[in-house]
């Protein structure tokens, strides 16, 4: 369609599922997922693991952030017209950008390239929003106008910041993260925009699995490397076997239950969206433990063993706690069955004291724990 007034889709629309567009977007946001993680894993095999992780979790919300705001915009206000198209693939263009910037951002806190790209984002995002107001009337309007407004005045703060003193940017940046997390509370506290349930799990569902796929890529290439570079298969395989049951159990946990089910209203949903910030952060990051282990049993990084092994066993039991923590939990029933989650990250987690073989432990306890849920799963179900 040429161009159809934008108005906000029904929450009870049939059969809505992602859009060819909406996964066009999410395979270019692997770009920036994949340098945020490319960072982390120099910076750890370094020995720097402080200013890794810090600059990975900084670099990282500006990704999450970002594809939460045209998440939730599209599931509200998707009319798939030519406008909406041209906005949406500007919005891809700036996260190129921010892409690029990344490295400068993580390793010397230079944002310039990445607040560029962040601005080319957000403006288009905000032509979105005020196109939503001019269809809508009422409380409706007054919501997409404030969304519009807040976005304008976090942009200024981040341009603002660049002119900051180094010194004190990553304090800024912690506060300006603060002022956007609050403008969806601020915005919808009268009017709840119609964000489509199923649409919405469906969109972070499919976000995980490209995360994921980007663990299975990087680790993939890193064992590639090492076979060409140093013939150390024997010490390669078992990192490889861990981390390839590490990532199936995440996938397999992460889907096990219909997480559209408790996205009722925002009370439930805010929550369950910012909590996937460390999902879709922990999710990456695994890909980048498995690099630094490689790269350590080769002989490549200057860490010791234990943290080597760390730097997979945290992102690991971090996921699977908030996988629990988010939604798996609500729909768990007796004791044993909540359990089984919260236990398994501990135990992934003593893992990493378990030697070279660590990464292997950790997979096969994470498998089964896979194994535990689905049985109980089934004992619970079927009154046994």
């Amino acid at each position: 369609m040429t161009y159809v007034p934008m108005t906000s889709r029904s929450r009870h629309e049939s059969h809505r599922a992602s859009t060819p567009l909406e996964l066009f977007f999410d395979l270019c946001f692997v770009v920036a997922v994949a340098q945020a993680g490319r960072q982390l894993v120099h910076a750890l095999a370094e020995g720097h693991v402080g200013d890794g992780i810090t600059g990975y979790l900084f670099v990282f919300f500006g990704v999450w952030w970002a594809w939460m705001n045209f998440t939730w915009f599209a599931s509200a206000y998707d009319v798939d017209d030519v406008p909406y198209r041209i906005a949406t693939l500007v919005q891809i263009a700036g996260v190129l950008i921010y892409s690029a910037g990344i490295p400068r951002a993580f390793n010397d806190n230079d944002w310039t390239v990445s607040v560029l790209g962040y601005v080319v984002m957000r403006l288009a995002l905000t032509l979105q929003w005020l196109r939503a107001a001019a269809g809508e009337r009422g409380p409706a309007r007054r919501t997409a106008l404030t969304y519009a407004i807040g976005l304008l005045v976090c942009q200024v703060g981040w341009v603002a910041l660049l002119a900051a003193p180094e010194h004190s940017r990553r304090w800024l940046f912690l506060v300006l993260v603060v002022v956007e997390l609050l403008i969806p509370a601020l915005a919808e506290r009268s009017y709840q925009t119609q964000w489509h349930p199923h649409h919405i799990a469906e969109r972070y569902g499919l976000f995980t699995i490209i995360v994921l796929g980007e663990t299975v890529a990087a680790s993939t290439v890193a064992v590639q490397s090492a076979i060409d570079e140093h013939e150390a298969l024997g010490e390669l395989l078992p990192i490889a076997a861990g981390g390839l049951l590490l990532v199936y159990a995440a996938w397999w946990i992460y889907f096990a239950v219909p997480a559209h089910d408790r996205l009722r209203s925002n009370r439930e949903a805010i929550p369950w969206g910012y909590g996937h910030y460390v999902i879709f952060a922990s999710a990456a990051a695994i890909g980048a433990g498995l690099e630094v282990a490689i790269e350590h049993a080769v002989g490549k990084a200057h860490v010791s063993a234990l943290s080597a092994n760390l730097a997979v066993c945290v992102p690991a039991a971090l996921f699977l706690a908030f996988v629990w923590l988010l939604h798996s939990r609500h729909f768990k029933r007796g004791t044993a069955e909540q359990l089984v989650l919260p236990l398994t990250a501990l135990a992934i987690l003593a893992c990493a004291w378990t030697g070279p073989q660590a990464v292997l432990w950790a997979g096969l306890v994470a498998s089964a724990a896979v194994a535990v849920g689905v049985t109980l799963a089934h004992r619970e179900r079927s009154g046994a």
